[in-house]
């Protein structure tokens, strides 16, 4: 069965940036491409369309516009056009569930201020069953890798690496399915897999002795020491991988939005299980997706 990758576009500019980091991604996965787009008439019809043409029409001008500019970008990549009159929440998830990954832009505000993430976005990332990346407007393969000398692209120099791959570690649900993500993307790229791991300090209580900054040092080293333990059969199934590990004290959403301005992707995890509300998406992701300025890839986890 062929694997796919797929993208979600529409007429916006982060959705055509969303579809080539996707093409680039299939071509790292030895994948095919699949562009969605879906549609719905309207019977006042979105700004835009353009006067005398018709939202079907549109459509089809979309996808093709898509469509178009990655072939010319990656020749040889096969790329599948799937047009759907559905609603936008239902196709992508139904796209999402029958490919490796799904890829949505995501409107960005600049690699420090991050994304601005949509109503459907948000949606999808929440209950997709597979994991989700959000590529924000004006990505460009230069973005995934380090400066080339002389301000020679990327694109004329293959071999350039990439940046870092960022993982947000949680140890108290150190699930597989995030981690793996992580270590194969980086395995793909050449690249170091940064991890990190943050959390808020405990203050000890009378008489235990883990109070001041004793006490700090001592959970630092028991974090770094669960850290690990918790990627050591990772690193046994990707020796490969160079691993950079950081273990401190503070939000953990702060700390992967300073790392992500040097990363070419961000992994995160989220929770399948329902709460009380519904499905969510979990504090810190949320945080990392609003604020993080590179690619952001939100993984599933039961």
């Amino acid at each position: 069965m062929v694997r796919h990758v797929s993208a979600g576009v529409d007429a916006s500019d982060e959705s055509l940036a969303a579809a080539h980091w996707a093409a680039r991604e299939a071509l790292r996965r030895g994948a095919a491409l699949r562009l969605v787009h879906a549609w719905k008439w309207q019977p006042q019809p979105a700004p835009s369309v353009p006067l005398g043409t018709t939202q079907r029409a549109w459509a089809d001008q979309t996808l093709e516009r898509a469509v178009r500019s990655v072939r010319a970008a990656h020749p040889g990549l096969p790329v599948e056009e799937v047009l759907l009159s559905a609603s936008p929440v239902g196709a992508l998830l139904a796209a999402a569930a029958e490919s490796d990954l799904l890829v949505l832009g995501s409107r960005g505000l600049g690699r420090i201020a991050g994304f601005v993430v949509g109503s459907v976005s948000q949606r999808v990332v929440a209950r997709a069953g597979h994991p989700v990346v959000l590529v924000r407007a004006g990505e460009t393969s230069a973005d995934e890798h380090l400066p080339a000398l002389n301000g020679v692209s990327p694109d004329e120099i293959p071999e350039t690496p990439y940046r870092d791959v960022v993982l947000g570690l949680d140890t108290r649900h150190p699930c597989d399915e995030p981690i793996e993500f992580a270590f194969d993307a980086a395995r793909r790229r050449g690249a170091v897999l940064r991890v990190i791991h943050a959390f808020d300090e405990v203050p000890g209580r009378p008489g235990d002795g883990r109070s001041g900054a004793v006490g700090t040092t001592e959970l630092i080293t028991e974090r770094e020491q669960l850290v690990v333990a918790t990627l050591r059969a990772w690193r046994e199934k990707y020796p490969g991988v160079p691993v950079s590990e950081t273990v401190t004290v503070g939000r953990a959403a702060t700390e992967l939005v300073q790392a992500s301005a040097h990363a070419s992707l961000v992994v995160v995890g989220r929770r399948t299980r329902e709460g009380r509300l519904g499905t969510h998406i979990g504090s810190v992701t949320h945080a990392v997706l609003h604020h993080v300025g590179c690619p952001v890839v939100v993984v599933p986890y039961a």
